[in-house]
Formats: C-alpha cells, structure tokens, sequence
C-alpha cells in the first residue's frame, strides 16, 4: 500500500490524495512451500483474480454470472492484508454467504489461503495479489462494498515510520466513498497508539459513523470484538502476557 504523492490518484475523492512514493507495507522474507506453490497452481486460476484499471465486475467475479439473484444480492467484503489466511478462512467459512474479496502481497500467504482454500472447499474468496490502494481505486466502484476488514496491520511502530501506517485519512475517504450506506469497516490492532490514531482518523471522516459510541459507551469508541473475528495464536500469546488488543467499528452514513 502505497503513500506520497500531491494530486488525487484516479477513482479518489474529489481533492483527496494518497500519497504513492512511501510503501505501508514491507514484502517480508519467506518461502512458499511445496503445498502452498501446489495450491497456486492447482486451483489459483480459480480463486486468484488479476490486477486490472477498469472497475471489478463483483458478481462475475463470485458467481461467474452478472444476472442471477444470487449474485445481486451476495454481500462483499473487501479484505486488507491477510498475512497466511487464518482468520480470512475461518471468517469464510463461518459465513458461506458472504463474498470475500482479499488483497495481500506476500506470495506465501497467499499460497497458504489457497491452500485452505482447498483443504476446507471454500468458495466465497477472490483474491487480488497486488497493492489494495490501486486495486481500491482503480477496482471498485462507488458504494460497491458491503464491508472491509482490516485485521492487525503493521503499526510501525518508531515515530519516524507512523507516516507509513495504512490508516490515513486518504486511505479512510477511499474506502468510506465505497462502502454502501450501512456498510462497515472493522479494524483491529494489538498497538494501543494506533489503535488511538484509528481512532482519530476514522472518527474524523464525515461519511463515517462509530457503531460503538451508542452501543458500548463505557468504552469510549472502542467495539467488543465481533463474534466473527477469531482470536489468532499471536493474540491469545498477547493476551495471556496482559496485552490489549482494540477493535474499531465503523458505518457508512
């Protein structure tokens, strides 16, 4: 995910730019094994959709058909960086009837979600291997998504590296002006400043309204972890050793 440069990228809302010369994301170290390369070359030509500059059909893309009911009415989440597809798979799979549209850089863990693909028949994910912020704006159209999940992103954490965080306020306008009215972006992190930063960044978004203000006030902005957000093996670690971990809740108004 990309971050600096001075005029709106295209898709963007109007006078709202991302900057683009600063990547949010470092493509870390590691190997593809044999079962993740084995799933990519097995059923990736299924699951795996390209990179393209004109907007996603988001029916096809699921159903392989734009006139079916079905494919009209299926609710679409747009996933941000799903690390090896734990909780990506678990979310699928607990709701079949929900499409999942999945961005994620790091060859391995994308190897790995098809993988799980495979092993547990799912058949409700996409996935796009290529930096979120171009497929946002050049991929999905307005008010195309019904949710976006944004699971544990790096918080970098030294001072001098918070410009690369993925939550930025240009970030936030992009995906609120794609979100349907009463859609929702979820974010979580395990790093209490920017869980505060999420906080203000999304507070300050005007198509953007706190869920949890009205529901859970007594913890003032912050969401309970919605039922379908598993507890990853890192987090239940962090918890055991006093560690907080804060959702965030968000909907389109």
């Amino acid at each position: 995910m990309s971050t600096t440069q001075t005029h709106p990228s295209p898709g963007a809302p109007d006078g709202v730019a991302f900057p683009k010369a600063i990547k949010s994301y470092v493509l870390r170290a590691g190997r593809t094994t044999t079962g993740q390369a084995k799933a990519v070359a097995d059923i990736g030509p299924q699951f795996l959709l390209p990179y393209q500059t004109q907007p996603l059909d988001l029916a096809a893309a699921f159903t392989g058909s734009t006139q079916t009911d079905e494919a009209a009415t299926r609710p679409v989440i747009l996933e941000i960086g799903f690390g090896m597809g734990d909780a990506t798979a678990h979310i699928a799979a607990l709701l079949p009837d929900t499409c999942f549209l999945c961005c994620e850089v790091h060859a391995p863990g994308v190897g790995a979600l098809l993988k799980r693909i495979g092993e547990q028949d799912l058949r409700n994910i996409r996935i796009v291997a290529h930096d979120a912020v171009e497929v946002i704006d050049q991929m999905l159209a307005p008010q195309s998504l019904d949710g976006v999940h944004i699971f544990f992103p790096d918080p970098w954490h030294k001072k001098r590296h918070n410009k690369r965080r993925l939550l930025q306020s240009a970030l936030v306008a992009r995906l609120a002006a794609r979100l349907k009215r009463g859609g929702y972006l979820h974010c979580a992190t395990d790093w209490q400043p920017y869980a505060e930063q999420m906080l203000e960044v999304l507070s300050t978004e005007p198509l953007l309204r706190n869920r949890a203000l009205a529901t859970h006030p007594e913890l003032a902005g912050y969401a309970p972890k919605p039922a379908y957000r598993p507890l990853t093996k890192f987090e239940n670690r962090g918890i055991l050793l006093g560690h907080g971990v804060w959702d965030l809740v968000f909907e389109r108004i």
